[in-house]
């Protein structure tokens, strides 16, 4: 229905956002990490520096182009498990139930 579609599509677009998030996060983590081991080997100046600095890059795109290929999957799956709601009473239980109420 048209209302399950904007709201799988509102969902779309928060974990979307929630995952820019949690990537600018961790840039800036990565960035922090660079520019105390830039500091520590003498500088910004280097090769150390610069490989540090392009395996820093590779690792963020590697890490971007996991995030753009599953997070639908990823969304498919948590929406498949919210939606799968199984309406039938497991006869164990039901005799549990008439025993506990002596029906």
């Amino acid at each position: 229905s048209q209302s399950n579609h904007a709201a799988r599509g509102d969902r779309m677009k928060q974990a979307q956002t929630d995952a820019d998030e949690l990537i600018a996060a961790y840039r800036l983590e990565q960035q922090d990490a660079f520019d105390k081991a830039a500091s520590a080997s003498g500088g910004s100046g280097g090769a150390r520096s610069a490989g540090l600095q392009a395996e820093t890059n590779r690792d963020v795109q590697a890490m971007q182009g996991q995030f753009t290929r599953n997070a639908q999957k990823a969304v498919d799956v948590l929406l498949s498990k919210c939606c799968e709601v199984s309406l039938e009473v497991p006869t164990a239980r039901i005799r549990a139930t008439q025993k506990l109420f002596g029906k």
